[in-house]
């Protein structure tokens, strides 16, 4: 089963593009997300970062062009590292959002 993450947010912040040890691209990205969602039949506003990191040759071409600007993403969410838990969302895909 293939659970995927789909959200509508900002990049508030973008890091300078990198490599792994194995060469691939990485670009490094802080997300904010606002929305206004229903639970349990209540509506209620929703806000977070989120921290996020896009993988290969779409992090090569979108790096240093994601900053500010709203994208749609989609994803899967991971740890960081193998000794840190900590989440991070691990983006698929991409696009802009126009507005």
């Amino acid at each position: 089963m293939q659970n995927r993450l789909a959200l509508t947010a900002t990049v508030e912040r973008e890091e300078a593009l990198r490599y792994t040890p194995a060469g691939l691209p990485v670009v490094e990205m802080w997300l904010r997300h606002q929305s206004r969602q229903t639970a349990s039949g209540f509506e209620r506003d929703v806000a977070c970062e989120i921290q996020a990191i896009l993988i290969g040759e779409d992090g090569r071409k979108l790096s240093g062009k994601l900053a500010g600007k709203t994208v749609n993403v989609t994803g899967f969410l991971s740890q960081r590292g193998l000794r840190n838990p900590r989440l991070v969302l691990n983006i698929e895909f991409v696009e802009f959002v126009k507005g």
